[in-house]
């Protein structure tokens, strides 16, 4: 799910609704926008090659260039020469232009980053939740924000933030067992007065994936991550499928656990309870830990250490992992599965179990030829990349460019 909240001027003073950007406003800034978003897909175009590909006269590709370089968004460089003739120039990112932040909220802790308009974090923070309750992560991820727009050189303009919860009513990040939920993401970015688009960490996660990373060209893909249980997502043409309430990809609540578990969500036979920490620990027959994700490191560890108890119970859980999987494939019909979080070094630790269980899992027909499962390419990061593009998708467009126009005149 992807949302945005925060609706205030720089300094936190709340916009009039009647005052924002009007039709003709954003209309005036749609070719501009098409531009930019050209070149944050293919950096590096010529304006001759941004032209042909917009079906813009050059005139114009040439005045919307130049606007870009005013508004700090992209600065021209030689391109290399390729014989005779007049050398030209190639549209890149500024380096020191506009930037984002993207902040990525997980059971146990946080990370966040600048990201310009490339989309790749950088002057990554990462830290523990010093508190549980929703008040002070909600000021202590502000806090962080406001350290990183001070940071950059350039002007910050939008917040993503891609929480490990399903976020409901556009800001509400509710997680069940986390502590700090439900959480008000609109207070993530508000001390600096800026506009916070938030998504669940796994639709986010799979944005990434779906734009440049392992599922790059994919019409249909299912992403799949274990953290503290598992989501996903099932993205269409390059869009995760979000439900009717913002709710959708709660995959782990699927019920293909044991019926007589019951899970802190309510329901009975969830699959997290097959696939994370906590599985980990009953099978192993420990106490739940209060870090599951901790926790599945230490034991894969273990398993590295030669430790045969530790690779059974990691077996079995690969194999629950790759069951689900083979009914998720049933029911979606994706060209390729990507897997992230921990559940890429579950099926590393156990890739038989996992093998065996995904193909048992498949209807007849898929066998012969069943969507390959990949390794996400992003890593750690895919939450913060997704988060990131949802904010630059947001200031990039039409109407984000009218509204900071507007904003510069008030």
């Amino acid at each position: 799910m992807t949302t945005m909240s925060g609706d205030s001027r720089p300094g936190g003073v709340p916009r009039s609704p009647g005052a924002r950007p009007g039709r003709a406003e954003t209309d005036r800034w749609r070719a501009t926008a098409e531009v930019l978003a050209e070149v944050r897909r293919d950096p590096g175009s010529t304006r001759v090659e941004l032209a042909r590909r917009l079906g813009l006269a050059s005139g114009s590709a040439t005045e919307i260039t130049a606007r870009l370089r005013e508004l700090g968004w992209v600065v021209e460089e030689r391109a290399p020469c390729g014989g005779r003739g007049r050398p030209t120039t190639r549209v890149v990112p500024a380096p020191a232009g506009p930037a984002v932040v993207a902040v990525d909220v997980r059971f146990e802790g946080w990370r966040a980053a600048l990201a310009g308009l490339d989309g790749v974090p950088v002057a990554v923070r990462s830290g523990r939740h010093a508190h549980r309750d929703p008040d002070a992560v909600a000021a202590e991820l502000d806090t962080v924000v406001g350290g990183l727009v001070a940071a950059h050189p350039g002007p910050v303009v939008a917040a993503g933030v891609g929480v490990a919860a399903t976020v409901t009513d556009e800001h509400q990040a509710q997680g069940t067992g986390q502590g700090w939920s439900p959480l008000d993401v609109r207070r993530i970015g508000a001390g600096q007065g800026l506009p916070v688009l938030a998504g669940n960490d796994a639709n986010l996660a799979a944005v990434a994936e779906v734009r440049d990373g392992a599922a790059a060209g994919a019409g249909t893909a299912l992403f799949l991550t274990v953290e503290v249980g598992i989501g996903g997502a099932l993205v269409l043409q390059g869009r995760p499928q979000t439900g009717a309430r913002g709710a959708a990809g709660e995959f782990g609540h699927l019920p293909f656990g044991d019926p007589a578990r019951e899970c802190a969500c309510g329901a009975r036979g969830c699959w997290n309870s097959e696939v994370d920490g906590r599985a980990l620990a009953r099978t192993l027959g420990e106490a739940e830990p209060d870090d599951p994700h901790g926790h599945t490191l230490a034991v894969l560890e273990r398993v590295r250490t030669g430790d045969a108890v530790a690779a059974d119970a990691v077996g079995r859980i690969a194999a629950a992992l790759g069951r689900g999987t083979g009914g998720l494939v049933n029911a979606h019909d994706p060209e390729v599965v990507v897997l992230g979080g921990l559940g890429t070094a579950l099926r590393a630790t156990a890739p038989d179990d996992f093998a065996a269980a995904y193909t048992a899992g498949l209807m007849a027909f898929r066998r012969d030829d069943p969507p390959p499962v990949v390794d996400a390419a992003h890593g750690a990061d895919g939450v913060l990349r997704g988060a990131a593009a949802i904010a630059l998708d947001h200031v990039t467009s039409a109407e984000g460019l009218a509204a900071r126009e507007w904003l510069s005149r008030s």
